[in-house]
């Protein structure tokens, strides 16, 4: 028997679990499932490969003893937890699978993971993950042609699927509310464009907008994310002219999620420790110019140049931010964490609703013969209900194929790796393509 943890497992594991269940007498698996509550979990205790536990993560002994009963351990726990199992794995010489990105502490025991013939696969979700695996097998197939690459674009979004598709905002939350909340804060986004570096701050992220199409679902909006800068490396597109990675949201989000910022509410910088029982209009009304003759509803117009006839007063009203009846349960918190709140009741995922991802890469390259050319790649999948999920799906599966390959002696690749190399994306995406998870090229 072949024993495999998984460490963690909130809304990203339902995929990832019955994978390996499916998989699991076929490949004589058994599953152990720990996480620090597991009411959600005692379903999976009726299959006999499959067992539930708590685990208290920062108990060296308990976190031990767990790891020293399996062959490989697979972590859904947040990023900042990562490199405490990663010492414990390297320590009791088990292999590492995660979704998240490559810290520079994980980057610096490469050569530990190594020299204990283990692999540490980092970077195994969807973005970072499957948009590395889609883009790479498209650039080395370019290169593979003698092809030049110039310009790369990357984009992905965590939606809801049209047909679940009712509120004003064409948003509802499918993933970590809070990451959505916080998006594009702390550094610039940063990128080259026409072999020009440039820095796009936060106050301007959301205005700085491009649209997509994609076959079938339509046009999207696109904005920069994080530090694409990077990818030049990551890819081998040293050279490249201009490199862009973001986000994709419907049609009009960015603009309008650019008048909460522009209100202050997104701040995640300081705490109001005169919240509790606020109303959401006098948590407002806390960030608008005093003036006794101006209504809350005035003032925001007035900030924001809108009137009741755009459409952006509607999504303002949707969201409940003039209740005088609605209360803030908090004592002290953010800005940002009492926008999450408020937001959380109005952009609720409802149990039959389905989540839609998407993803698009666009290439623009010169042939052997020195022919300008573009090829666009693009992906969509939709979920099945609130708990499978496009999002776990997409998440998920590409932890748990890795996860079998890894213990069938499939990937030979040692050290702390992600999935750029041909020897792990090619099967997976093979792999994907039999759950729907197809990439079309035009």
């Amino acid at each position: 028997m072949r024993n495999v943890l998984i460490v963690g497992a909130g809304k990203s594991s339902p995929y990832l679990i019955k994978y390996l269940l499916d998989k699991s007498q076929e490949q004589n698996l058994c599953l152990h499932i720990t996480d620090i509550k597991i009411d959600h979990l005692l379903h999976y205790k009726k299959n006999n490969r499959c067992s539930v536990s708590t685990i208290n993560i920062l108990d060296s002994n308990e976190r031990e003893e767990f790891l020293l009963k399996n062959d490989i351990i697979i972590s859904m726990l947040p990023a900042r937890l990562h490199m405490i199992l990663a010492n414990t794995c390297l320590k009791l010489k088990k292999n590492l699978i995660t979704a998240s990105y490559v810290s520079d502490e994980m980057r610096s025991i490469n050569k530990s993971v190594k020299e204990r013939n283990l692999i540490f696969l980092n970077e195994m979700g969807l973005d970072p993950g499957i948009d590395h695996m889609s883009a790479k097998k498209i650039i080395d197939k370019l290169k593979d042609n003698s092809c030049s690459i110039y310009s790369f674009k990357s984009y992905t979004g965590g939606l809801i699927a049209p047909e679940s598709d009712n509120n004003s905002w064409n948003y509802k939350f499918t993933w970590n509310p809070r990451n959505v909340i916080l998006a594009g804060q702390g550094s610039p986004a940063k990128f080259i464009e026409n072999k020009k570096y440039k820095y796009l701050p936060y106050n301007r992220l959301f205005k700085n907008t491009e649209r997509i199409n994609i076959n079938e679902y339509g046009e999207f909006d696109v904005y920069p994310n994080r530090d694409s800068l990077k990818y030049r490396e990551i890819y081998d597109l040293d050279d490249i002219e201009t490199m862009i990675r973001g986000t994709i949201r419907k049609v009009g989000f960015p603009n309008s999620w650019d008048m909460l910022i522009r209100l202050g509410l997104t701040d995640d910088s300081f705490k109001m420790f005169d919240c509790k029982d606020l109303s959401y209009r006098d948590f407002l009304n806390r960030f608008l110019p005093y003036n006794k003759s101006l209504t809350v509803e005035e003032k925001v117009k007035n900030l924001l140049n809108i009137n009741e006839k755009d459409l952006d007063w509607v999504k303002l009203n949707e969201i409940n931010l003039f209740s005088n009846s609605e209360k803030i349960p908090f004592e002290k918190a953010s800005p940002a964490q009492i926008l999450e709140h408020i937001l959380k009741e109005a952009w609720r995922l409802e149990c039959n609703d389905k989540d839609m991802i998407v993803m698009y890469h666009e290439f623009k390259y010169r042939d052997n013969l020195n022919k300008q050319k573009t090829t666009v790649s693009t992906m969509a999948c939709i979920g099945e209900d609130s708990t499978f999920t496009a999002m776990a799906k997409t998440v998920g599966l590409p932890l748990a194929i890795s996860c079998l390959m890894i213990l069938n002696g499939q990937i030979n690749s040692l050290g702390v790796q992600t999935p750029v190399i041909k020897e792990i994306y090619e099967p997976v995406l093979k792999e994907l393509e039999s759950f729907g998870i197809l990439f079309n090229e035009i």
